[in-house]
């Protein structure tokens, strides 16, 4: 059962009456892709699912709140293998582990980059996007946290040297990953990036066996 259609039980839909949602966030996703955010309008939507304008504010109060439900659905891709790592804690390899994260962080990462980059340019909706994240607690700060802890944790088993900064090491594996997406999604620029490379020199392993 997706998402979606968890959430219509939980509301209480009817039904024989299925819901439309799941049809107008991938319609958004695919059109913040193509045109960029401050060019998705309800009526360019509702032409793509294809349903009623009024069939979006059913489940939707604004664009805002479209743009959250697009990064919501995103969310998996990042949030599973990240909260995979607590259990992970003296299991495997941190090397192994946290390549695993970082692949799920670029996942997601390929999925919104377009969509939160277009709304630079349209500072009132990207202010009640900024609102709207802090108001449900979401953020990079989440993931880079998520990713200190597992490092900590590591470091106090002494399977990642005691040297290593782990809110340091942490935002780098962030901030490499993103800076590669943004470059092949908005500069249309294909940086190369080797995530285990990345994932062995960032907790202090070197290159060797690389």
């Amino acid at each position: 059962m997706s998402a979606a259609e968890v959430r219509d039980l939980q509301s209480g839909k009817k039904r024989g009456r299925p819901s439309r949602r799941g049809e107008i966030v991938a319609a958004t996703e695919r059109l913040v892709r193509e045109r960029g955010a401050s060019a998705v309008t309800t009526r360019a939507i509702a032409q793509n699912v294809p349903c009623s304008e009024g069939a979006i504010y059913v489940h939707f109060k604004d664009r805002v709140d479209l743009l959250l439900a697009v990064l919501e659905e995103s969310l998996p891709e990042m949030l599973v293998p990240l909260h995979a790592l607590k259990a992970k804690v003296g299991e495997g390899t941190p090397e192994e582990n946290l390549v695993t994260a970082v692949e799920g962080l670029r996942r997601f990462q390929e999925r919104v980059v377009v969509m939160l980059c277009s709304l630079a340019g349209e500072p009132e909706l990207r202010d009640r996007f900024q609102s709207a994240l802090k108001e449900h607690g979401r953020g990079p700060q989440r993931g880079v946290g998520t990713l200190a802890e597992y490092i900590n944790a590591e470091k106090l088993l002494g399977r990642i040297g005691l040297a290593v900064d782990d809110t340091t090491a942490a935002q780098m594996l962030m901030g490499s990953t993103f800076f590669q997406v943004f470059c092949a999604g908005v500069l249309g620029d294909e940086l190369p990036l080797d995530v285990r490379r990345m994932v062995r020199m960032v907790i202090g392993l070197g290159l060797e066996a690389v």
